[in-house]
């Protein structure tokens, strides 16, 4: 018996750092997923298998708190040992992930990952909900991040646009709008909690400068979610802009990611980092009338490729 399921990577269009202080942000899901394939084994190991790596445990191993699996396959051992241990089934399991999503670049893999991979192994013994889908994901993956908001987590599993508050939580922004997006991927390694680190120390030392750029992002955020009822993308292009003009304040943007956002304007309706900023990914916002130019633009100083809005979210397969 095998149990398939993928789930969908994501950017974030609004409000990333400021979620951390209070402000709300707007991500959505993108049609790049990530696959995972679970089936039990007469062995009692664990066997992951992925682009990343390999790994392998006993099963005894799994009662170990202090998993010695490499680091980022930690929430898939402990989701195992879960189902396991809940259905009394005393049998190995394999799972091979596959990713349309390059990891490590800020479109949301790991939590893709471990929402396919808890879709995955639970659908051996039963098919979760999505709420509960989200929360024994979000789970997991506070094994390696313990201070993870599970938005991404949440915009994963459920698709399409999501409102993110930080002291309510989630909601869905109803909308059909099938946006296109292009993805540019500046190709600098960063690291998201020295970032988050960096904007801390920033706001420490700039607490009256740094709360006016909150209350500006809030402005945009409004702003924007009239911009998405109204489908009116000269405005969202302009907001994500100004979102952008935010970023570079907090010291987020590089200058390679400056170069990408100016080319990436001059086709486009708008252009920002999408996620902690440092190095990874901006988003772009397309239409039919200028997607081709904005792509051949970008690609000319990186790689790039579009996307839209994944309305699905988890799937079964």
């Amino acid at each position: 018996m095998r149990s398939r399921a993928s789930a969908p990577g994501k950017v974030i269009l609004f409000g990333e750092h400021f979620v951390v202080y209070g402000v709300k942000a707007i991500l959505c899901s993108i049609n790049k997923r990530i696959s995972a394939t679970s089936q039990f084994l007469d062995e009692r190991k664990v066997k992951i298998r992925s682009v990343l790596g390999e790994a392998e445990l006993s099963i005894d191993s799994l009662h170990n708190s202090n998993l010695s699996a490499t680091r980022f396959m930690k929430p898939f051992f402990y989701i195992v040992k879960k189902a396991l241990e809940e259905h009394r089934k005393n049998k190995g399991i394999e799972i091979v992930i596959e990713s349309q999503i390059p990891a490590g670049i800020g479109l949301g893999s790991s939590s893709a990952a471990c929402v396919a991979v808890t879709a995955s192994v639970n659908g051996l013994f039963e098919r979760l909900s999505k709420p509960e889908l989200v929360k024994r994901a979000i789970e997991a993956e506070r094994i390696i991040f313990r201070k993870m908001s599970g938005a991404d987590t949440s915009v994963s599993a459920f698709g399409g646009l999501m409102l993110y508050d930080p002291n309510s939580g989630f909601q869905k922004i109803s909308s059909k709008n099938d946006l296109d997006l292009v993805i540019a991927n500046s190709s600098q390694v960063h690291n998201t909690q020295e970032i988050v680190t960096r904007v801390r120390a920033f706001k420490e030392k700039n607490h009256d400068f740094f709360n006016q750029m909150c209350k500006k992002e809030d402005e945009i955020v409004k702003e924007a979610l009239l911009a998405i009822r109204k489908n009116d993308l000269n405005m969202f292009g302009l907001l994500m802009s100004k979102n952008q003009d935010l970023l570079q304040k907090i010291k987020v943007s590089t200058e390679k990611i400056d170069l990408l956002v100016r080319e990436a304007k001059k086709t486009s309706y708008g252009a920002k980092i999408t996620g902690a900023g440092g190095g990874g990914c901006i988003v772009s916002l397309v239409d039919k009338s200028n997607s081709a130019a904005t792509i051949n633009n970008l690609k000319k100083i990186t790689d790039c490729f579009p996307v839209k809005v994944d309305y699905q979210g988890v799937r079964y397969i």
